[in-house]
């Protein structure tokens, strides 16, 4: 993160988390009709989560709110890593994109785990 944080909008884990949701509801609507209430359901309530959880820990007052929300965040991430295990092993989306996404989840784990050891450090102070 470089500059001042003002908004959450501002957390790179946000920005990382948005351009996921954009290319997950992308996807998304290249999948069979079928799975409209299922898979497709699931997944777009899942990448929304990530960036809807991490915008409402960044406006919490309270440290262990905040790390709260960034724990939903996360689940939320290997929740739609499992749905994307399974868009492959379905043959929906091809190795090479799993791969990317997969890679691109596991990068907003990271920067989501940065956000909780950043206010685990505040609360132990």
């Amino acid at each position: 993160m470089t500059g001042q944080i003002k908004s959450f909008k501002d957390l790179d884990a946000w920005k990382e988390g948005h351009k996921f949701v954009l290319g997950i509801y992308t996807i998304a609507s290249k999948l069979p009709k079928k799975e409209q209430f299922g898979l497709i359901s699931q997944m777009e309530r899942a990448a929304v989560s990530i960036t809807s959880n991490i915008a409402e820990g960044f406006s919490r007052y309270y440290f262990k709110d905040k790390i709260r929300f960034y724990y939903m965040a996360r689940g939320s991430v290997s929740e739609l890593q499992n749905l994307l295990t399974i868009a492959l092993d379905l043959d929906y989306i091809k190795e090479k994109l799993y791969k990317e996404l997969f890679d691109q989840s596991t990068r907003i784990l990271s920067l989501i785990n940065g956000l909780i050891n950043s206010i685990s450090k505040q609360i132990n102070k």
